[in-house]
């Protein structure tokens, strides 16, 4: 790397920020004056620098970490109480993802912080998530008084209300912060990056650029959120969940992270990946597995991820009836599939769905396939044939497709 500008050297010393059409540095030393020069990096070829002695400067129009992060601080600057509202059944990302919102408000004197949630806390994963990191969370069933009585209301890794979230849709959240595609919403602070693997990774350079100092707690969410939500980096990751991981790993508990580990499968969830492994239907490289019955909504990805293993498929889809819905989990590794439109396309006239190109789900009301409630069997029993056939439907695949 070469430098051909005047006191750049020792400004790199202090940050740094790469942007488009140029890179600014802000030098250690304030009697500096304006430079300009030239950055080089071997293959890359030569950008201009500007060596600026009062702060980085960041054009308009291109969305950098700092400023995003300074604009959530203005808008928890007004905020004297906040309810951090997870998705149904939150998963570490979620959670990792509305610990550090807490961190940030906490930082910024908001005096009353709730994180809460729908659905329930099932995997065996999250469950020990929960109680090995001491997130304080709440059902939002029992939260103390109407969640409009919060002066902010806040939604990470989700976007739309009414959308997996037991609140009711005509709640208006005032911060939005998610990686999923789907429908657009106003709100005065949102920041949805679909090119991020995870939201976990937007927190990082939220609490990097506002140098908020990481707990061992904070720090050990983070990545453990960023390694799961992109099952350790196996599952399309992007350069920037890499660099969120190098920066909360330093103060990461990796004892407590190997712990996490050891605690995958319940019971209940073994039981669950062995019913979708004796009702499996493949055509192709596709396939459609059951659980039946289960209490535990995180047994379905758990068990489509288990079944992507199986040599030869590449697209799975699991279904179950958990409460009076049924979830379906999606999973895909083919290039060619977006598992995300794949399931609106089959289910979303049915329920609500959605998700990304390589993992979706959703859920769908019981009476849209049955009248009658009977028993699980009977309802199962009534509604594999269409589910599978609207799934392979929505893959263009038919009867005659090779299946095992």
């Amino acid at each position: 790397m070469l430098i051909s500008a005047p006191h750049v050297g020792r400004a790199f010393s202090s940050r740094i920020c790469l942007l488009e059409g140029g890179i600014f540095v802000r030098s250690p030393y304030p009697q500096a004056t304006p430079v300009n020069g030239e950055f080089r990096r071997d293959g890359v070829g030569t950008v201009p620098v500007t060596v600026t002695g009062f702060k980085p400067l960041f054009p308009v129009g291109r969305v950098q970490p700092m400023s995003r992060a300074a604009d959530l601080v203005s808008v928890l600057e007004s905020t004297s109480s906040l309810a951090i509202v997870c998705h149904d059944n939150p998963d570490p990302d979620c959670l990792a993802s509305a610990i550090a919102l807490e961190a940030i408000a906490e930082e910024h004197d908001v005096d009353e912080v709730t994180i809460t949630y729908g659905g329930e806390i099932s995997h065996q994963q999250n469950r020990a998530f929960v109680n090995m990191l001491a997130v304080d969370v709440q059902p939002i069933e029992e939260l103390d008084g109407d969640i409009d009585e919060f002066t902010t209301i806040a939604f990470v890794d989700h976007t739309v209300p009414g959308s997996n979230t037991a609140l009711d849709p005509d709640i208006e959240p005032d911060i939005i912060v998610d990686h999923h595609p789907g429908e657009a919403v106003e709100a005065p602070f949102v920041d949805v990056r679909t090119e991020y693997g995870a939201t976990a990774t937007i927190f990082v350079e939220y609490l990097d650029s506002l140098d908020i100092d990481l707990t061992n707690r904070l720090a050990s969410a983070l990545l453990f959120a960023v390694h799961r939500e992109r099952l350790d980096f196996v599952r399309d990751p992007t350069r920037r969940e890499y660099e969120a991981a190098l920066t909360v790993y330093p103060d990461a508990e990796l004892d407590v992270l190997e712990q996490l580990y050891g605690s995958a499968f319940s019971p209940g969830t073994l039981d669950a990946i062995g019913r979708a492994i004796a009702t499996r239907d493949r055509r192709g490289s596709s396939m459609i597995a059951s659980v039946g019955k289960t209490g535990e909504t995180d047994a379905l990805p758990q068990a489509a991820d288990y079944l992507l293993n199986l040599e030869g498929v590449d697209t799975v889809l699991v279904y179950g009836i958990v409460g009076d819905a049924i979830r379906i989990s999606g999973r895909s590794i083919d290039p060619r599939i977006n598992m995300g439109e794949t399931l609106t396309e089959g289910f979303g006239e049915l329920g609500s769905v959605g998700g990304h190109h390589d993992m979706a789900g959703g859920h769908i009301g019981l009476g849209i396939f049955a009248d009658e409630q009977g028993d699980a069997n009977e309802l199962l029993a009534f509604v594999s044939g269409r589910i599978a056939q609207r799934f392979f439907d929505a893959l263009n695949l038919d009867e005659s497709s090779p299946s095992t």
